[in-house]
């Protein structure tokens, strides 16, 4: 790999800064490079055109596809300002040279947080009871208290995680603070649990969890397998919490075992298109929660990626990039 640190001045150009900086979370200065040419959102037209003299370019969600690649002749690293990095072509990068690095670990704590937040939303409805205060109801209740939503109480009960890496783990450690059991499914054991945790099967898991909470990666074999048969097979009482990718679910499928009540609930910070269409079945489903993809992106969240990406050209320019993904 070529050290660029004696080819300056090189340029980059950002995207799609909008969604790490809507005004909170400026970019740093990246040693070795004068100046940046920030973009808060590109189409695909803007993006060829405004990376067309790029020798770095930095994206989040903008695609580069190899027809995109194939336009811009200065392309010499991509920095994805996100741990998943699907919207790069990588073989379109590679076959030039091109290494892509990702931010791999930067949303353990803030995702696994608001993965808890989205389970006591379906445990106590908080803003549905604090909407209904201020509307009036207390005031005119006829009763010293009053609730409009089962209470559930997380003690004892049974919390099934569906992969277990950094975000899955911490999950498990927040839900067995509450005094949950923790169960995982997993396609290897892991060697660094540091509370007890019980592997066992996917089905079990679904059949026995009282919260069903996906943390594993999307992969051709997962694609859509949250489906009726599986979630027929859980509880009738059961929480089902997704904040890893929409298109592990069968959204119509979900959608019906609300209906029906197959399952009591389920809250999702992800759906298989963002944002999603007008049709989507789960914006119409009860007992359901949606959030727009927003568990990753508290402000320290989004300067660690900032800080990584800082690291990840840095260590382009000096001959030996990290987090290559490609």
């Amino acid at each position: 790999m070529r050290d660029f640190a004696n080819s300056l001045p090189l340029t980059v150009t950002v995207l799609d800064n909008h969604a790490l900086n809507p005004g909170d979370n400026p970019f740093p200065k990246i040693p070795g490079i004068a100046s940046i040419e920030s973009w808060p959102r590109s189409t695909a037209f803007q993006a060829a055109e405004r990376a067309l003299n790029a020798d770095i370019v930095i994206t989040n969600k903008t695609p580069l596809s190899a027809a995109m690649i194939d336009k811009l002749p200065c392309l010499k690293f991509i920095a994805v300002t996100a741990t998943g990095y699907n919207v790069v072509d990588l073989a379109a990068a590679r076959s030039r040279d091109i290494p892509v690095s990702n931010v791999p670990d930067y949303g353990t704590s803030t995702v696994a947080q608001f993965t808890m937040s989205l389970i006591l939303a379906l445990c106590h409805r908080v803003e549905t009871h604090a909407q209904s205060v201020t509307a009036g109801e207390w005031v005119s209740s006829p009763d010293w208290c009053y609730w409009k939503t089962p209470q559930v109480e997380l003690q004892n009960r049974i919390l099934g995680i569906v992969g277990f890496g950094r975000i899955g783990k911490r999950v498990a450690e927040l839900g067995y603070a509450f005094g949950m059991k923790v169960v995982y499914a997993s396609q290897q054991r892991s060697e660094v649990v540091t509370i007890p945790a019980e592997q066992v099967s996917l089905e079990k898991l679904f059949q026995d969890a009282d919260v069903v909470s996906l943390h594993c990666a999307l992969t051709r074999e997962n694609r859509g397998f949250v489906n009726r048969e599986r979630l027929r097979s859980m509880k009738r009482t059961a929480f089902l919490i997704n904040t890893a990718r929409g298109q592990l679910v069968e959204e119509a499928d979900l959608a019906a075992a609300l209906r029906e009540q197959t399952i009591a609930g389920a809250a999702v910070d992800v759906l298989s298109e963002e944002p999603p269409s007008p049709s989507n079945p789960l914006l119409y489903a009860p007992n359901c929660l949606i959030t727009p993809h927003i568990a990753w992106s508290t402000l320290s969240a989004r300067q660690r990626i900032l800080q990584a990406t800082v690291a990840n050209i840095g260590a382009f320019l000096s001959g030996a990039p990290i987090n290559v993904v490609n």
